[in-house]
């Protein structure tokens, strides 16, 4: 079934009984209503050996990277994160240390961006290290951002960079498999701090929805780059019912992130569209904004909406057209 297809086969016979339920499963956030301003949930849970490796990646970091990945969901709403709850599964190899570490970088993420902790659960683990983290946040129901508003003849914009996350990645794995057994083994990180930081140290692109604010443009549809561009803009275009067409050559890519692709004998283009942790953000709005989008530094058009029955086609730098699929992060 896949990730999204077990939750749909679990969660589709479910109908919201408390009338302040104003969204449920389905989108970034659930949606909540309790007066003047419209209440935003999500969760987020990272478990040792699927979505970290604690061989290379540091506790402070990691901690980082947990909190704001939660928050990325809340600006993916165009809401604001206001609080989280942190609940750990510590198994017995750490110390009280190590865990200092890892809740200083959640406390550096939630400064950085004015979340409080408020709350959590601690309890033994007998699998390693796990992280759940539910965020809320808030927003006005006039600027709430689902991901089915998308309509024909939109523009699809994505901010920042693709593939970058998952080069940061490939890097790591290679050199974890190049010190394998020698501890004097020279690693080949000098010169690609950008692609490690966008791996480890992921940030919320809060900048671009105040740019957004600022031009006066409120997107259509919007969701954030966690499992892959590909994955995120057919969530849009099912949800909203209408088919996508993006291009290639409009594909924003780091050199960096290019070049180390090269390396590795990866194609470049297909990490940008399936390789998942950019935590970018991906929108639809409508033509009429195209002059209020293009000062925006940091933001990218790279297609349209269209028809249904067109469905999700990336064009190609020569003019060819190949149909889009979601083979991006699959929890299972």
């Amino acid at each position: 079934m896949g990730e999204f297809g077990l939750i749909k086969h679990l969660t589709k016979d479910m109908k919201p009984v408390q009338a302040s339920t104003k969204k449920g499963v389905g989108d970034d956030c659930a949606v909540m209503d309790f007066g003047s301003k419209k209440v935003l949930m999500t969760t987020d849970m990272l478990l040792e050996g699927i979505h970290f490796n604690l061989e290379y990646v540091p506790l402070k970091h990691l901690g980082y990277k947990a909190a704001v990945v939660n928050f990325s969901d809340i600006y993916a709403m165009n809401g604001t994160p206001t609080q989280i709850t942190v609940s750990l599964g510590i198994s017995k190899r750490f110390s009280v240390e190590d865990i200092e570490a890892l809740y200083s970088g959640i406390r550096l993420a939630c400064e950085r961006y004015n979340v409080d902790i408020v709350g959590g659960d601690t309890c033994a683990s007998m699998t390693g290290l796990t992280i759940s983290i539910t965020c809320l946040g808030v927003a006005n129901a006039k600027d709430i951002v689902y991901r089915n508003g998308a309509k024909l003849n939109d523009l699809i914009c994505v901010s920042g960079n693709l593939g970058t996350a998952y080069m940061g990645l490939q890097l790591l794995e290679r050199e974890r498999l190049v010190a394998q057994g020698d501890d004097k083994a020279q690693l080949a990180f000098e010169g690609k701090e950008y692609l490690l930081e966008r791996q480890l140290k992921p940030e919320a692109r809060r900048d671009i929805l105040e740019a957004l604010r600022k031009a006066g443009v409120k997107p259509t549809a919007m969701m954030d780059v966690s499992d892959g561009l590909s994955s995120e803009l057919m969530h849009i275009c099912s949800q909203s019912g209408v088919g996508c067409c993006i291009y290639e050559d409009k594909l924003p890519i780091d050199f960096e992130a290019a070049s180390l692709a090269d390396e590795m004998n990866l194609n470049i283009v297909t990490c940008a569209l399936n390789g998942g942790e950019d935590y970018e953000l991906l929108f639809t709005c409508s033509l009429d904004d195209y002059e209020k989008l293009i000062p925006i530094e940091d933001l990218y058009i790279i297609g349209h909406i269209t028809k249904p029955e067109y469905g999700c086609n990336l064009i190609g730098r020569n003019g060819e057209e190949l149909a889009l699929k979601a083979q991006g992060w699959n929890a299972f």
